[in-house]
């Protein structure tokens, strides 16, 4: 890539989703590319159509992004970086729209979910879209004032849509992880502020396996701030995990848990080594 040339970011979603926002704020001199699946996503960085990718990870109010979790670990792109992005949706209907005109309302299953009080307080009937900016383009298209969408305030400005209600989600604390991928296992220095390490492990089918894989963090006071586990192939006897701890691998303390984590694993795959959002120190995360 020449230095001339600008960074491609694929992420899943249309122009107006959260994903975009993220991008538009984080990496405003990068160009994005919006994909229709998160499979789209990672064959266009493995295909070299796009630099990095940018994929929502968790959310505070829906937990994990399940599809992310499948993907993630088989990908060979490591996470970079990490963003939070609270979540506020608005919903919005062509000019002439009125909530009481209003019979459907359309967004992303997740969205949806998020925004339960006031689609039950007016007794519309929820339709689920591929995403939450593509809600809203499928409104605009429509233009039938008995439809609205539930999408980013820029998803109304994208597509011409009116704003009726904001801030319509049922917790104010709703927020989104993102985070950055790259082909390349890029980690940050040690010592240079709080750094996030992501990692993959498979424990041995032992008794107690998983127990005395953990133990290494607990005697070497290593916060581990995320275990999530997920079948392999389909198998119920075998287990992997994912996991988040704070600290570097370089420091003495995680590079000792990370060492006995292989005596009770088949395999530790690191996904990244990366600097810690500023958000986590906000919510004590």
């Amino acid at each position: 890539m020449s230095s001339t040339q600008r960074r491609r970011i694929a992420y899943q979603g249309e122009p107006g989703a959260n994903s975009h926002i993220v991008c538009a704020e984080q990496y405003p001199d990068a160009e994005a590319l919006p994909c229709a699946s998160f499979e789209d996503v990672f064959a266009a960085v493995n295909s070299g159509d796009a630099d990095l990718a940018l994929i929502p990870i968790d959310n505070s109010i829906a937990g994990r992004v399940s599809d992310i979790h499948h993907f993630l670990p088989g990908s060979g792109l490591h996470i970079i970086a990490e963003h939070f992005l609270p979540i506020r949706f608005c919903l919005m209907g062509v000019p002439g729209t009125t909530l009481d005109s209003i019979k459907t309302v359309h967004s992303h299953v997740h969205a949806l979910g998020q925004c339960r009080k006031i689609i039950r307080r007016h007794g519309w009937i929820p339709l689920i879209s591929g995403d939450t900016a593509g809600a809203a383009r499928e409104i605009a298209e429509a233009n039938q004032t008995t439809q609205a969408a539930i999408s980013p305030p820029l998803a109304a400005e994208i597509y011409g849509l009116e704003i009726l209600a904001r801030d319509i989600e049922d917790e104010d604390h709703n927020t989104t992880r993102f985070v950055l991928l790259s082909p390349k296992l890029i980690q940050a220095p040690a010592g240079n502020g709080p750094v996030v390490t992501s990692f993959i492990f498979n424990v041995k089918n032992l008794p107690a396996a998983l127990y005395k894989a953990l133990g290494g963090f607990a005697t070497n006071g290593v916060n581990m701030t995320k275990l999530e586990s997920y079948m392999v192939n389909g198998e119920f006897t075998a287990t992997q995990f994912l996991a988040e701890v704070d600290g570097h691998p370089d420091e003495i303390g995680l590079h000792r848990a990370l060492e006995e984590l292989q005596f009770f694993t088949t395999d530790v795959h690191i996904l990244g080594v990366y600097p810690a959002d500023p958000f986590r120190a906000t919510v004590g995360a």
